[in-house]
């Protein structure tokens, strides 16, 4: 009796240990698991923190490559050292060539070229469109990416006179609105004669009278008109700039011209001036 109580006492020992044994291996092992997943939770929170700043930076990334595009059509380009337009400009440009006559665009040699005609044509088809129609006493001419306008002055004077007459009102209203919807143009008015003398109570010559008649314009579109007074310009050339010969009544009566001189912003200009 007493050796089975003793066996099963034994047995109940061996028991107890084995399980001890295998509970504390148990909680060794959920100690290092535990371990383990702690330590992978902190690995993926930084895994996951660096992908965020991966993610950030790529946004980054993508705002500057987006915001350098922007930039880029946006940059200035330089023309044969004369002008500068932007990509956006350029693009506008294309767009107008295509409406313009093949046989005027194929003078055109250069992008500097290409860029007066594109403006020529469309500073015309808004004269047009203000009803001006262009004819032999009216000249629009790009010198230098420079927008010139040429009136004759039997459309703005009486002969020898410098008091602008009623009839030039049509045309210098049009071009009024043309300066005006555009801040940033500034005009310049040239006063032009042929080189026959002028003496009167009121001219001394024709730098006189010259210089008198673009003040008149100047005055006129300022005065009846509405243009900032800041954005013009009154000069008078006399007859030192003739585009004819003096020795017939036609070329006189060709030097004999108001040039109004529009000098924009090419940008600027294009946006004003697309047509539509």
């Amino acid at each position: 009796m007493k050796k089975i109580s003793i066996t099963v006492l034994a047995i109940a020992l061996m028991t107890s240990c084995v399980s001890k044994k295998k509970y504390v291996a148990l909680q060794e092992e959920n100690g290092q698991i535990t371990s383990e997943l702690t330590k992978t939770t902190v690995e993926k929170e930084e895994l996951e923190a660096k992908f965020a700043e991966i993610e950030a930076r790529v946004e980054d990334y993508n705002n500057k490559i987006n915001s350098l595009t922007e930039e880029n059509n946006a940059r200035l380009v330089n023309v044969n050292d004369v002008a500068v337009i932007s990509n956006d400009a350029k693009a506008a440009m294309m767009a107008t060539l295509e409406k313009v006559d093949p046989a005027e665009l194929a003078n055109a040699k250069t992008l500097k070229d290409s860029m007066n005609v594109a403006i020529a044509y469309n500073l015309k088809q808004h004269m047009e469109s203000s009803e001006i129609n262009e004819d032999q006493d009216i000249a629009v001419n790009i010198d230098e990416t420079v927008v010139m306008i040429s009136i004759a002055d039997e459309l703005l004077f009486n002969t020898a006179s410098y008091r602008v007459s009623n009839k030039a009102d049509d045309i210098l209203k049009r071009l009024a609105d043309v300066i005006n919807s555009e801040e940033s143009l500034e005009v310049m008015v040239e006063g032009h004669t042929d080189d026959r003398s002028v003496r009167t109570e009121q001219l001394r010559n024709n730098w006189d009278l010259s210089v008198l008649r673009a003040s008149s314009v100047v005055q006129k579109l300022q005065n009846d008109f509405g243009v900032a007074p800041e954005k013009l310009i009154a000069a008078g050339r006399a007859s030192f700039h003739p585009i004819a010969d003096n020795e017939t009544k036609e070329g006189q009566a060709q030097n004999r011209r108001t040039r109004i001189v529009i000098l924009p912003n090419i940008d600027k200009f294009f946006a004003l001036m697309a047509a539509e």
